[in-house]
């Protein structure tokens, strides 16, 4: 069936699908809506056998706003899962149409709302222990507020080695705060790292802190980073995306973008990882303001972008860009905005092969290689592409857990465990950059 065909037929069905459903759903169901999700949402994962598949699952990606579907993972290879959170409303109107075109899928969480309820409860139980020891427990998850005022712990206590930077505010008007490690000199050769540019993705987040504080903690005990900071400065941005983030934690745990306001739309936000001077607006972007990938009205619009490009671009002697997200398991390397292999491939490949299998070492947690475009997607505007063409050679990105089982909704035990072994890779990857002055 030709695609237009299928869109047409799509909003021929959708009425009377949505009226047997809801008939269905008031008597049957007792579902309510609670903290602004519609309890026994479902994720489900689909492997696409055939092109033609993906260009069915691309179809239904036209209904995105319409049944309010939010892929976590986009359907552009067969090679790659495709994960959809898909509201209860819209369950059998997506199960029947994966059905009727022979489409295979499973059910990857059955009930998000229960992970949401589970992962309040622990936040809530840990911030108790928290007021009542007087500690951070860098295994949960955290609120803003609670990590901004931890980075004033951490300068308190390390006065020599660690500073706190506001690089400017954001939309909403938070601070953003740098982290820098430095032990002196002015511009230094430097190693910036940033995490949390996409809000939901909260174990980059975390593994942003537990970083800070493992550099901390190993400086002068460990003589690989104790040589490293003897010669280099670190710069790590913890909260990207500090509206966003808020806006997680307050409002929509599944909110991705910024929290600027789009003129003439109702639907709010940028990715801020398409709105980079990168090949801006190009494939793998969207123009539609309500899409998760929305590139935004124009290069930099979005201020949480624009105080990075400003620093990075002020300084001057940045040598390595290292920007964390989740999930997937994936150490990646420019090009986003085309399939083309940069001049550095050779040797960007095999630093980060030998990162990975720094980073495997541990538990054993298995990650592929590769450029953004010819690993996952085409994605213009990013902001790995944006360094690298700046002439920061070594300008990676990881995804960090899982591979789908909870996707961003990664469960908080396992965040000590995905930084410690990101950390290996992290610093082999620092190491390699010191050892290789350009």
């Amino acid at each position: 069936m030709a695609l237009q065909s299928i869109i047409v037929s799509l909003q021929q069905s959708k009425k009377t699908d949505k009226t047997r459903f809801d008939l269905h759903f008031a008597v049957n169901s007792n579902v309510s809506l609670r903290d602004g999700f519609l309890s026994r949402d479902q994720v489900i994962r689909i492997n696409a056998q055939s092109q033609e598949q993906i260009q069915l699952l691309q179809v239904l990606g036209t209904r995105q706003q319409e049944e309010e579907l939010d892929f976590w993972l986009h359907p552009v290879s067969t090679e790659l899962p495709v994960d959809i959170r898909v509201p209860r409303s819209s369950l059998t109107f997506v199960k029947e149409y994966l059905h009727i075109h022979g489409i295979p899928y499973s059910v990857m969480i059955n009930d998000l709302q229960e992970l949401l309820d589970e992962e309040k409860a622990e936040m809530e139980m840990n911030q108790m222990k928290e007021r009542s020891t007087r500690s951070f427990n860098f295994g949960a998850y955290h609120p803003l507020e609670t990590i901004y005022s931890w980075m004033d712990t951490l300068v308190a206590k390390n006065p020599n080695l660690v500073t706190k930077q506001e690089i400017g505010k954001s939309y909403e008007g938070r601070p953003m705060y740098v982290l820098k490690f430095s032990t002196g000199g002015n511009k230094r050769p430097a190693i910036w790292i940033d995490t949390g540019i996409h809000s939901r993705e909260w174990v980059s987040q975390a593994t942003g802190v537990w970083t800070a504080n493992k550099i901390a903690t190993d400086y002068g005990t460990d003589p690989s980073l104790t040589s490293l900071l003897s010669t280099m400065d670190i710069y790590l941005l913890i909260l990207a995306n500090p509206d966003g983030y808020a806006y997680t934690h307050n409002k929509d745990r599944m909110w991705r973008k910024t929290r600027s306001k789009n003129p003439g739309s109702q639907c709010m936000g940028v990715d801020p990882n398409r709105n980079w001077d990168a090949d801006f607006a190009g494939p793998g972007a969207s123009k539609d303001p309500c899409s998760e990938s929305y590139h935004g009205p124009s290069v930099h619009s979005e201020m949480e972008v624009l105080n990075v490009v400003n620093l990075i671009k002020n300084h001057g002697n940045i040598k390595s860009f290292i920007s964390v997200h989740a999930y997937s398991q994936l150490l990646l390397y420019p090009y986003g905005y085309c399939c083309r292999n940069i001049d550095d491939q050779v040797e960007l490949e095999a630093v980060g092969q030998a990162a990975v299998q720094k980073l495997t070492s541990l538990y054993g947690t298995r990650y592929k290689v590769g450029s953004i475009c010819n690993t996952i997607y085409p994605a213009s505007g990013s902001s790995i592409d944006w360094s690298y063409d700046l002439g920061i050679k070594y300008s990676y990105a990881f995804e960090l857990r899982d591979t789908g089982r909870y996707g961003f909704i990664l469960p908080a035990n396992q965040i000590i465990p995905t930084a410690s072994e990101t950390w290996l890779a992290l610093k082999h990857i620092m190491e390699h950059v010191r050892d290789h002055p350009y």
